[in-house]
């Protein structure tokens, strides 16, 4: 398993991470509000395919490690609703998929979907994230899901994260180099 997130396509990136299960244990982690929370965001997830799907990101308060937040980012920070879509598929204990819009762009959306599959005593997280815009976002986005994954896979197993925006700046280069230009 590689720990950095691939291109599938040229707006496609699939992250995998294995965490210890059981599996239900790791659905939990998507679908809880305040266990989605705790390395991603928190928010309403209706449990039904169409169901409503809002995510209130506050970076910052993912790891207990004081840092002032980057410029570019401060306007993700805090309590802003920063995804409002509708779940796209729902299949307890093993399969999600959520709409998320495009920044500034109500009328398109990219799609992310969470797959659980059970490995002994462990579960293969695979998360798809498709149809985003361009390379930018595509860059963006990888480090975004490189860097909530680590937190969940350190909460998962009782460990301190790293800084969130620490390693999203450390991150955000790598993938920069990593993703071929168009």
């Amino acid at each position: 398993m590689n720990d950095y997130g691939v291109l599938l396509a040229p707006r496609t990136v699939r992250l995998e991470r294995m965490l210890p299960g059981p599996i239900e244990r790791v659905w939990s982690y998507l679908v809880d509000s305040d266990k989605r929370g705790e390395w991603l965001a928190s928010g309403t997830m209706e449990p039904r395919v169409g169901g409503k799907v809002e995510m209130w990101f506050n970076h910052s308060a993912l790891t207990p490690h004081e840092e002032v937040t980057p410029e570019q980012y401060r306007k993700y920070d805090g309590k802003s609703a920063a995804v409002t879509g509708r779940v796209l598929k729902w299949e307890p204990p093993r399969l999600l998929a959520i709409e998320w819009p495009h920044e500034n762009n109500s009328t398109t959306a990219s799609d992310v979907t969470f797959e659980l599959e059970p490995q002994g005593k462990n579960v293969l997280l695979t998360i798809t994230h498709r149809n985003l815009r361009d390379r930018t976002e595509v860059v963006g986005v990888s480090g975004g899901w490189h860097v909530h994954t680590g937190i969940l896979v350190d909460k998962i197993n009782g460990r301190v994260p790293k800084p969130f925006w620490a390693e999203h700046e450390k991150l955000a280069k790598e993938y920069e180099e990593r993703i071929p230009r168009d």
